[in-house]
């Protein structure tokens, strides 16, 4: 065991292909198996439908856009690269391009986020930290019933007292400037 602990060791055997950080994502993307499958199921599973809602989302509203970002493809791509563009992208065998890409390219996306979502959270140092994360939760003593309601009504009269006594300086520190010093508040 080195001066950073057990785990700089491992990490340094892991990196020792050469390959640099971003490569090893990448090849990791494209992984099938299931990182520590019965660890951090509960966690991993919400992180997972977490990624998937957004870019659920995204292609949702990608999908609602696409009158905008597609259908006026050609006047766009005419507007960068000259008028010629646009002419020959507006007629013949482009001119259902557009369409086709508004329903294509949120289907695209949808895919490949829900690929992603997948991948993430079984990537060994993520899927770890979620592992550490469940851990971790299991070890909390969660309130009974009875003590949340009496906590949460503890915060909320404290909230309005606060609530109260700002008040009050506002109102006296007003009245003190307009009264007495003559000063105009807006």
């Amino acid at each position: 065991m080195g001066p950073h602990g057990l785990r700089a060791g491992v990490m340094a055997k892991d990196n020792q292909g050469g390959d640099s950080g971003w490569m090893q994502f990448i090849r990791e993307l494209f992984k099938t198996e299931i990182y520590k499958r019965s660890q951090g199921r509960l966690v991993r599973q919400f992180t997972c439908l977490a990624i998937w809602v957004a870019f659920a989302l995204a292609a949702y509203r990608m999908y609602e856009l696409r009158n905008y970002l597609f259908l006026n493809l050609p006047q766009a791509l005419g507007y960068v690269f000259g008028r010629g563009v646009e002419e020959s992208l507006a007629s013949g065998a482009f001119k259902s391009l557009p369409q086709a890409l508004g329903y294509a390219v949120p289907g695209l996306v949808l895919l490949v986020g829900l690929w992603i979502g997948f991948r993430v959270v079984n990537l060994a140092t993520f899927a770890d930290f979620l592992i550490a994360v469940e851990a971790e939760m299991n070890k909390v003593s969660w309130p009974s019933r009875t003590e949340l309601i009496r906590a949460s009504m503890v915060v909320i009269v404290l909230m309005f007292g606060v609530m109260f006594v700002l008040f009050t300086y506002d109102f006296v520190l007003n009245w003190l400037l307009s009264k007495v010093l003559r000063v105009t508040i807006v």
